[in-house]
């Protein structure tokens, strides 16, 4: 039986060092599972894997993008499953690690087929909610695709702004796309899930952005200041410094908002994924028990 095992865990626990090791054991690569890292403009910001550990170990959908490039969970999906199975053809595990909760479902259990967001539209939404607000988008969200208005929570402009935009771009409501069906994969998928005291990840995370910024995140951020606008650059570390370059907010601040924001994304990260029953949850140090664990498969 072919194996996909699936490390998963919140930013900042230490997912990076502890895949190598295990890729090791398991005499296979590394796919990310990391909507960010598959940008080469933003290593530093997203922790992406450095050269020395790409050459440890093969990693895979690292710095392969633009930020001007399009992607999506569903071509995710797609790439990362051609790269499982031409691993599989060497060996019997596959390794994917990361933090993306929907591109880790995407590879697990398949995705609704959706079309591309037209430029210009995503372009015009943005521009729409940055002049006008949210409430205006939803009230017009409501008419426009009912459904998908009362599931999505309201507070959460990503997830408006991408139904609003499907539903202009595309001129079907969005939430008819989401057909809920889930793929058979052609090989066994095993869940292995990091975690620690929070207080320990909450200090791992303040720690990191810290180094982050003595890595140079500024000077990265201002690299990809002119492309602000696009998707690919709202998240955690490049929106509060584009901030502090308009002015709005000075530098400490933008430095206490980029570890605020780590954390509470870290606990959305932990509340997606303990509703899955199928994840094994282990602290990063148990790296004995964890391959003690991924090994009990074979005896199945």
């Amino acid at each position: 039986m072919k194996r996909l095992v699936v490390l998963l865990g919140p930013t900042g626990v230490g997912k990076t060092a502890l895949s190598i090791d295990l890729a090791r054991e398991l005499d296979t690569a590394i796919i990310s599972a990391d909507s960010r890292q598959v940008y080469r403009e933003l290593p530093i910001g997203t922790a992406a894997p450095t050269i020395s550990e790409r050459a440890a170990v093969p990693h895979y959908l690292v710095g392969t993008r633009s930020v001007v490039e399009p992607y999506s969970a569903s071509l995710f999906a797609e790439e990362a499953t051609e790269i499982v199975q031409r691993l599989h053809a060497e060996g019997d595990y596959a390794l994917a690690s990361g933090g993306s909760m929907m591109y880790i479902d995407a590879l697990c259990q398949g995705i609704d087929e959706m079309p591309d967001v037209q430029p210009e539209v995503r372009q015009a939404v943005w521009q729409r909610y940055q002049t006008e607000g949210l409430s205006t988008i939803l009230e017009e969200l409501a008419l426009l695709d009912p459904v998908y208005y009362r599931r999505v929570d309201h507070c959460n402009y990503k997830r408006v702004l991408h139904g609003y935009e499907m539903c202009l771009s595309t001129g079907r409501p969005f939430s008819s796309y989401h057909t809920g069906r889930q793929q058979q994969r052609p090989w066994q998928t095993i869940k292995v899930g990091l975690t620690r005291e929070r207080d320990e990840l909450y200090a791992r995370i303040n720690r990191r952005v810290e180094l982050m910024m003595d890595e140079g995140l500024e000077a990265e951020a201002r690299a990809v200041y002119p492309h602000r606008a696009l998707n690919a650059l709202n998240t955690v570390g490049y929106k509060e410094l584009f901030a502090h370059f308009d002015g709005a907010i000075d530098m400490p601040e933008a430095l206490r908002q980029i570890q605020r924001n780590s954390r509470i994304y870290a606990r959305k990260q932990l509340s997606w994924w303990r509703r899955d029953a199928e994840i094994r949850w282990f602290h990063p140090d148990e790296l004995t028990d964890i391959i003690h664990y991924i090994r009990s498969y074979d005896a199945q």
